[in-house]
C-alpha cells in the first residue's frame, strides 16, 4: 500500500540535511536557534526574519509533488498550481506581500492549497559544492565572517586540473550549460525580431577583472559581495592568509570601479567574477533537491527555475499587446492633471 506522505516527512528530511538547524518551536524564537536571522537595511517596515522551517499550512497536510526553488515569486505559485504541487521549498527567506505578488501569503496559498518552507542560511555552508563548481577545495568555510550573518567566505587550494584563471571561467560555462543559455537567447531574439535582449545568462558569464587567462590560479579566497563582504574583510583574510593570490567573487558580482576591486589591486590579487546569483538553482538548489528525493523517494520532487530577460520596451509582447499598452498608457495613464512626484 503506498505511504501517504505529509509535510512533516518533508521537515523531517530538512532536518535531516541541515543537521537540525530548522526551527522545532517556540523557544526556537527567542535566541536558542542562530539560523533566526532578522535582516534589514534599516527602511522603514521592510525588514525580515528567517524562519527555517514550515512559515505556511500545516505538518499533517498530505503532500505528493515538492518544488524546491530559490527566490518565491507570483510566477512559482501560479506554476505550482498549474503543476499540482503541494509544497515549496524556497531557498530565500519570505516576506508577506513581497513574494506573494503584494498579497498575503495567506490567502494566496490557502487558495491553492500549498504549504510553504524556506530553509536559507540553516543550509549555507553545509556543502562544498559552490567551491567544487569554480574549481578549488575549501580548507577555511566561514558563514558568518566578521561576525556578519550570511557573510560567507573560502580559502581553497585549486583543482589538480584547474591551472589558471582561464580555466575557472571555462569550467564554470561548461558546468553551468552557458552555451545552451546562449543558444536560446540568440533563437529567442530571432523568434521576436528583436536583437536588443539579453537573459541572466548570456549576459553575466564568468569573467576575468584582474589577471589573465593565463595567469596562474594560486590558493583562492571566494566570497560573495552582496553579504557585507568589505575591503576591510578582504583585507584582513588576506592577512590571515598571506598565501592567497586570486580572489573569486561569486552569485553577486564586483564591479569596476568597486572599493572591493580598488582593495584587491592593491593587495597585488587576481579578482574573477563567477557564477551570479540566478545560478544558484543549480549551486544549492540541485544538491537540496537530490537530498530530498533521495530521503523521500516516494514523493516527486520538482525544481522551479526562473529565468529573467531584458526587452526593449518597443520588442515586448505580440504587436497587438504593444498596441494595447500604447492605448492604456496614453489614454489612462499620461493624462492625469497630477504634478510629478505628488
Amino acid at each position: 500500500m503506498e505511504r501517504c506522505r505529509v509535510v512533516r516527512d518533508v521537515l523531517d528530511a530538512l532536518q535531516v540535511i541541515t543537521g537540525g538547524r530548522l526551527v522545532r518551536g517556540a523557544e526556537d524564537l527567542s535566541g536558542n536557534n542562530h539560523f533566526v536571522v532578522t535582516k534589514t537595511s534599516d527602511i522603514p517596515g521592510k525588514a525580515v526574519t528567517e524562519l527555517p522551517g514550515l512559515i505556511w499550512g500545516s505538518p499533517d497536510r498530505p503532500v505528493r509533488r515538492v518544488a524546491v526553488l530559490m527566490t518565491l515569486t507570483e510566477n512559482a505559485i501560479e506554476l505550482a498550481a498549474a503543476t499540482n504541487a503541494d509544497c515549496l521549498v524556497a531557498h530565500h527567506p519570505v516576506a508577506d506581500g513581497a513574494n506573494a505578488g503584494g498579497v498575503t501569503i495567506r490567502n494566496y496559498f490557502d487558495l491553492y492549497g500549498l504549504s510553504l518552507i524556506e530553509v536559507h542560511e540553516a543550509f549555507h555552508g553545509l556543502h562544498p559544492g559552490i567551491p567544487w563548481l569554480h574549481g578549488h577545495r575549501p580548507f577555511r568555510v566561514e558563514i558568518a565572517y566578521g561576525g556578519v550573518p550570511g557573510n560567507v567566505l573560502f580559502v581553497g587550494d585549486p583543482l589538480p586540473e584547474v591551472r589558471t584563471l582561464g580555466d575557472v571561467v571555462q569550467r564554470l560555462d561548461h558546468l553551468m550549460g552557458v552555451n545552451l543559455y546562449c543558444e536560446l537567447a540568440d533563437y529567442e531574439r530571432t523568434l521576436r525580431h528583436c536583437a536588443d535582449m539579453g537573459d541572466f545568462c548570456s549576459c553575466a558569464k564568468g569573467q576575468i577583472l584582474l589577471g589573465t587567462p593565463e595567469t596562474p590560479l594560486g590558493t583562492v579566497l571566494h566570497f560573495f559581495p552582496h553579504t557585507g563582504f568589505s575591503p576591510e574583510h578582504l583585507r584582513k583574510a588576506r592577512e590571515e592568509h598571506p598565501e592567497v593570490n586570486t580572489v573569486i567573487a561569486s552569485i553577486s558580482r564586483i564591479l569596476p570601479g568597486s572599493p572591493l576591486l580598488v582593495a584587491a589591486r592593491e593587495l597585488g590579487l587576481n579578482v574573477v567574477c563567477g557564477n551570479t546569483h540566478a545560478m544558484e538553482i543549480y549551486e544549492n538548489g540541485l544538491p537540496l533537491a537530490v537530498a530530498l528525493q533521495d530521503l523521500l523517494p516516494d514523493l516527486d520532487i520538482r525544481i522551479f527555475r526562473e529565468r529573467t530577460t531584458s526587452i526593449p520596451v518597443s520588442g515586448f509582447g505580440s504587436e497587438e499587446m504593444r498596441r494595447y499598452g500604447e492605448r492604456m498608457a496614453r489614454e489612462h495613464l499620461e493624462r492625469r492633471n497630477v504634478a510629478p512626484g505628488r
